[in-house]
């Protein structure tokens, strides 16, 4: 199956407008990371520490005048959300950052959040339905994990395509990598999303996405450059390999985002934040393996010619 026919696009040849693209996403992507290191970032309580309820009234009930009466009862900085498409009505995700209220020292935040609901809204009766809590001391053990966990994933494939390739397509993949990661995690900041363990999940699920997809551009690649050994057209081989693939590539990429699609709009919002960085993802995964990994190996061969006498570039 195809979804296009034969082409004979020079990817390439646009290397430039795609790089000037990528460099203001990378630096969007870069500003995110420093403003997560210094904890100013929407963190979840995965990372920050703090308490999570999840509950529904009998009634319902306006959000704004929820956190109005929350911030009345010493809980200012409270984070709302109703849960929408559940089974039960009127339920809502409260989290709290920060170690507790105004209520007695020897109470539990959730306690004085229930306190609290039940003295601003006495008849509208509050079900609490689960509550998380997470320490500040536990929230930064989770936070170096996962800082740990993406860059030994990173290094993984740094190694993997050094074996199966050469040092230049390891360099090539890894930086694409990162790039995707960077670039992932800054449109999740732009939008004010929360940064969560979910979205760690689904940063290093889209690191293996995009590695997958770079490889196989690559292996086409590496049989393009026996082909055109002779004639020396190293971005020749390049571009044919890219638009050899991009019937394979597109049908790739499409299944793979309407199933991200359903998971956004059908599952919940529990999975929301998961599954919008995935649709994303899919979409620069599969950019970066044209625009930003081959480019990379075409610009460092026409630097440093290893394979041919002569480089078109």
């Amino acid at each position: 199956m195809q979804i296009v026919g034969k082409t004979n696009i020079d990817f390439i040849g646009l290397r430039k407008y795609a790089w000037a693209f990528s460099g203001i996403m990378l630096i969007i992507g870069i500003i995110s990371v420093i403003w997560v290191a210094v904890g100013q970032a929407d963190l979840s309580i995965d990372f920050s520490g703090g308490t999570l309820i999840e509950g529904a009234f009998a009634q319902p009930i306006n959000v704004s005048d929820l956190r109005s009466a929350l911030s009345k009862e010493g809980f200012p900085e409270a984070s709302i959300q109703a849960v929408l498409g559940g089974s039960v009505p009127n339920t809502y995700n409260i989290k709290v950052k920060v170690a507790g209220g105004g209520g007695a020292e020897d109470e539990s935040v959730t306690q004085q959040l229930q306190n609290a609901i039940k003295a601003e809204f006495p008849d509208n009766k509050f079900t609490l339905d689960s509550v998380q809590e997470v320490g500040p001391t536990v929230g930064h053990e989770l936070q170096t994990q996962a800082q740990k966990a993406v860059l030994i994933a990173l290094v993984g494939i740094l190694i993997y395509i050094w074996i199966r390739f050469d040092f230049r397509f390891s360099v090539a993949a890894t930086i694409c990598t990162f790039h995707d990661v960077l670039v992932v995690l800054g449109f999740m900041f732009l939008l004010h999303r929360e940064i969560s363990l979910l979205v760690i999940s689904a940063l290093l699920t889209l690191a293996g996405y995009s590695l997958t997809d770079t490889v196989v551009v690559f292996d086409r690649i590496r049989e393009n450059l026996r082909m055109f050994r002779k004639r020396g057209d190293y971005v020749g081989a390049v571009n044919g390999a890219i638009n050899d693939m991009l019937s394979r590539t597109i049908i790739t990429s499409l299944t793979t985002f309407i199933a991200v699609l359903v998971v956004l709009f059908l599952c919940g919002s529990v999975v929301r934040d998961f599954a919008l960085a995935l649709t994303f993802g899919v979409v620069i995964g599969t950019y970066s393996s044209v625009f930003v990994a081959s480019p990379i190996v075409v610009e460092w061969e026409a630097r440093s010619p290893k394979r041919f006498v002569a480089v078109k570039k």
